[in-house]
């Protein structure tokens, strides 16, 4: 069943494709402007920096139409979907970090079955199926990088590009420094943001040095693979060579990709029931956020009187905490 578009959505489509239209000459634009000698007789460092001089735009913006112009020179099937109008400019930013002329063509038609907001992931699913352990290990080596910008306003900005286990020990440390030191406020809204709950994260463990913070990162052992908590793939060499360093859990699935039960008449969840449901349900049931996530009783414990892992919950602290207020005022 077709639903009619509004004249806001009719009129938001054909400026996109306007602007779709544009952004596929400025690309070819570019390289050929950054091919040539104009940008050298001017005088500027880089193509780049006159393309941001002309256009009004920054240099980074400038250098990845650049990038993007001298990869679709390699890449036929990619340069024939984008000028074809199929392949739209955010999926070609994403592909051509990763296509090569060996497998472009199976990778356009991926790109082609997914929005562009889950390409990205599903990219990073193929290359760990598809690659060498090792050359995907080398490769995450080589675009490891953190980048600083300074904001108009004073503030940094922060970028970094990280190994999956070593984004994996950085987000385990950050949210485990959260869950120690949130404050349960009176009212949910009036808690601070996630963003900001984690930069006072980072000032706490940059200010004891990282001594006091212990983490543990999960990785999920599968027949057809490593992955992080989230899908992230994760080179077998890599786990090979990181698992003796101890922050490493492996959590071994069954032939049937379930992992095992466990059970116990405790209050709180073991480490062990924690990581089976978290490979069952690694997001808050209420709002589906993936972080400060905690372990709720559904029936309560005061009921049970045991703890399992079929009767576990996962909710972020801020709805655990609500869903627990509501319970107290309705007694």
């Amino acid at each position: 069943m077709s639903v009619a578009l509004s004249p806001l959505a009719d009129e938001f489509i054909e400026l996109a494709r306007v602007w779709s239209r544009s952004l596929h000459r400025i690309v070819y634009l570019a390289v050929e402007f950054a091919d040539s000698a104009e940008w050298v007789l001017a005088g500027f460092p880089t193509a780049a920096h006159h393309l941001g001089a002309l256009g009004d735009v920054e240099a980074c913006t400038a250098r990845e139409w650049i990038r993007i112009g001298r990869r679709l020179r390699e890449l036929p099937a990619s340069a024939g979907a984008f000028d074809a109008g199929h392949l739209s400019y955010s999926k070609l930013r994403t592909l051509t970090r990763v296509a090569t002329p060996e497998n472009e063509k199976e990778l356009v038609a991926l790109a082609l079955s997914v929005p562009a907001g889950d390409l990205a992931g599903a990219l990073a699913a193929w290359l760990g199926r598809n690659s060498e352990p090792k050359d995907l290990d080398a490769h995450h080596q080589r675009q490891r990088a953190i980048r600083e910008r300074v904001q108009p306003d004073g503030m940094v900005t922060v970028t970094m590009q990280l190994p999956p286990l070593v984004a994996g020990a950085w987000s385990a440390a950050i949210t485990g420094q959260v869950m120690r030191s949130t404050r349960r406020y009176a009212s949910a809204d009036a808690w601070p943001t996630l963003a900001q709950q984690k930069v006072d994260a980072l000032e706490d463990l940059l200010a004891e040095g990282g001594g006091g913070t212990v983490s543990e990162v999960v990785v999920h052992v599968r027949g057809d693979g490593c992955t992080m908590d989230d899908g992230t793939p994760v080179p077998e060499s890599v786990v090979e060579r990181i698992a003796p360093n101890g922050f490493l859990r492996a959590l071994i699935h069954d032939a049937e990709g379930r992992a095992v039960n466990a059970s116990g008449r405790q209050r709180h969840p073991t480490e062990r029931q924690k990581r089976v449901v978290l490979a069952r349900q690694a997001q808050c049931v209420d709002c589906g956020r993936r972080e400060l996530l905690e372990f709720d009783h559904n029936p309560p414990y005061e009921v049970t009187g045991h703890t399992v892992v079929n009767e576990l919950e996962v909710r972020c602290s801020p709805c655990h905490h609500k869903r627990h207020s509501a319970d107290t005022d309705r007694r």
